[in-house]
């Protein structure tokens, strides 16, 4: 095992992090901007060096920054958490170039799982299909035109190297495709610096169903069972649930098993998450995401599994300590995204927490790096924390998560907990299997009658 770890990261997930490796006895290095100088992540480490700065660019996404720090720590391993450098192969390769253990998958397979039209292929490969689609770039507008004559509108044209929405249009007609097409382009280039575009057909009532899958360097790969992230706002997840509610048994474990073809097909190592769309009985292969999720603890709580140590141990050459048939799944858990923003309006509300009282109480846990006093930065994700609910049953669990959101209190700073409290009595919510534009037609509705 490990005696030194870098987290090249910050908030909640650097703690999450930290603990983790507090439990295996392994020293921490923590790494910070001039913004979180006073952040718990920087407290709790055993070494924490500065990087500088107050944007990502100029901090925490500066490679050569993080690699000095590396160095000069005598780190063994680093652990990039999620966002920032986590999918990122060229990072991952200057790592393990210095003689130093990645925590996640290599770089090969963050390159065919990085790129959607070669992660498509990869999981064709294999014999498992995603929505019917383009495997090449699209650069003829016609194209789409004669897609969706063949397959029905609508269509989607997405950006090959991008995600969360960004670079996608939906195509309802064939008028619509030319326009569509340069606006993806033009998006997908703004944001991801490239413009290559495919295109696929547009479920109209999807859930977003993902499967959480670990793989060691022995060959060994299992699948810890499934989540519904389907309550999203503009393909960013607000509500993450495990396992996903009605949906049957043979079906769930149908993903599972397909989700571990994938990631076999590509030599996957350490954790990694599988997503789909389930729309009507059928499911269809959408992405991997080649990091560990935000909504990881729900998974968690349902299988009694230490995703984190789990990472740590698999990139640390250790096998897998249980087989597919250990697997159990037990209870039902959800998890509300907290966030530091206008709960309706959505705009961003950084500033100084004046008070802060978490929620307790029989199978609550909250992930969460703030505290009293602590100054939310302006420059990074919105995220402050998580606060996830067990229960024996899926109707427990809600119960249990609403009466943790009443107690919680965040002072001095606007939070998105009302939109929660809002989600968990929405009727459609509670009887479960809302697809993924639920939460935009119910805010769209929530709109029109507001006037």
């Amino acid at each position: 095992m490990f005696s030194k770890v870098l987290i090249a990261n910050r908030g909640e997930i650097a703690v999450r992090v930290i603990r983790a490796c507090r439990e295996l006895g392994i020293s921490t290095v923590a790494v910070y901007s001039d913004l979180d100088r006073d952040a718990l992540h920087v407290r709790l480490a055993d070494e924490a060096y500065a990087l500088g700065g107050q944007t990502a660019a100029e901090s925490y996404i500066d490679a050569d920054k993080i690699l000095d720090v590396i160095q000069r720590s005598g780190a063994e391993a680093v652990h990039p958490g999620y966002g920032f450098f986590s999918e990122n192969s060229d990072f991952a390769r200057r790592i393990t170039d210095l003689g130093v253990a990645f925590i996640g998958p290599g770089p090969d397979a963050i390159d065919v799982m990085g790129d959607k039209i070669s992660a498509r292929l990869a999981a064709e490969k294999v014999g498992v299909h995603g929505v019917p689609g383009s495997t090449e770039i699209l650069t003829d507008a016609q194209k789409v035109v004669d897609f969706g004559n063949e397959f029905g509108f609508p269509v989607a044209i997405k950006a090959a190297y991008g995600g969360g929405g960004r670079g996608m249009k939906v195509v309802h007609s064939a008028e619509e495709a030319e326009a569509a097409l340069e606006s993806a382009q033009r998006e997908a280039l703004s944001y991801f610096g490239r413009d290559e575009c495919y295109m696929e057909r547009y479920l109209t009532k999807p859930r977003h169903v993902e499967v959480q899958l670990i793989a060691d360097s022995q060959g060994n790969c299992v699948y810890l069972g499934t989540r519904d992230c389907s309550a999203q706002r503009r393909h960013q997840k607000l509500i993450e649930e495990a396992p996903a509610p009605g949906i049957p048994d043979e079906i769930l474990d149908a993903m599972g098993e397909a989700a571990v073809k994938v990631a076999k097909g590509c030599d996957y190592v350490n954790a990694g998450t599988v997503e789909f769309l389930y729309q009507d009985g059928g499911f269809y292969y959408l992405e991997m995401n080649t990091r560990l999720q935000v909504e990881h603890p729900v998974t968690e709580l349902i299988t009694g599994v230490d995703l984190v140590e789990l990472q740590l141990r698999v990139a640390a050459g250790e096998a897998l300590p249980f087989t597919q048939e250990d697997v159990t799944i037990t209870g039902h858990a959800i998890e509300c995204r907290i966030n530091a923003e206008d709960p309706f309006k959505f705009t961003p509300s950084p500033g100084r927490i004046t008070s802060y009282h978490p929620p307790g109480g029989p199978g609550i846990r909250v992930d969460s790096h703030i505290y009293q006093g602590y100054f939310v930065p302006p420059h990074y994700d919105s995220l402050i924390g998580k606060v996830i609910a067990y229960g024996e049953s899926r109707e427990q669990a809600i119960r249990r998560m609403r009466i943790a959101l009443s107690e919680m209190a965040v002072q001095g700073i606007q939070t998105n907990i009302p939109l929660h409290q809002d989600l968990l009595l929405d009727e459609r919510f509670v009887k479960g299997g809302t697809s993924i534009h639920y939460l935009e037609q119910k805010l769209a509705q929530q709109k029109l009658e507001k006037g």
